[in-house]
């Protein structure tokens, strides 16, 4: 069964196979579910012909896959032509909805960095660091 240039697992149940589509969760597919009135307990290779029409035809009405990814970029994009917050915490990879970034985040930030002391070979070495004592620099 394909729905919007989606293969849905043959073996899963209806209810979890359905929640595969990006933007299709678990409350969905219940809604879904009643108004095809089809059993969510069944496998999908079990649907009939007619049970696949009814479902396509309701997730018809559903924005999923590549529209809603459309209108999810667009808004992003909205809101960092705007200037607003939210989208320079986006322009600048970091958390948007007022997450701690001290300690955590690490997923939107990437690996640690260390920046910290170099040794003082690999500073002269790098023409960086104060001055010994006794050389004055004009």
């Amino acid at each position: 069964m394909r729905i919007s240039g989606v293969t849905i697992a043959e073996e899963k149940r209806v209810d979890i196979a359905l929640s595969y589509l990006y933007g299709v969760g678990r409350k969905n597919v219940t809604d879904i579910l009643k108004k095809a009135e089809v059993d969510a307990s069944k496998r999908v290779k079990s649907l009939s012909e007619d049970e696949q029409k009814r479902i396509q035809k309701i997730l018809e009405g559903y924005k999923i896959e590549g529209d809603l990814r459309v209108e999810v970029n667009d808004n992003i994009k909205r809101l960092k032509e705007m200037g607003a917050y939210r989208g320079v915490r986006h322009s600048k990879n970091l958390p948007a909805r007022g997450q701690r970034t001290k300690s955590n985040a690490r997923t939107k930030r990437g690996k640690r960095v260390t920046i910290g002391a170099i040794k003082k070979e690999v500073a002269a070495k790098m023409g960086i660091g104060a001055p010994e004592k006794g050389k004055e620099t004009k």
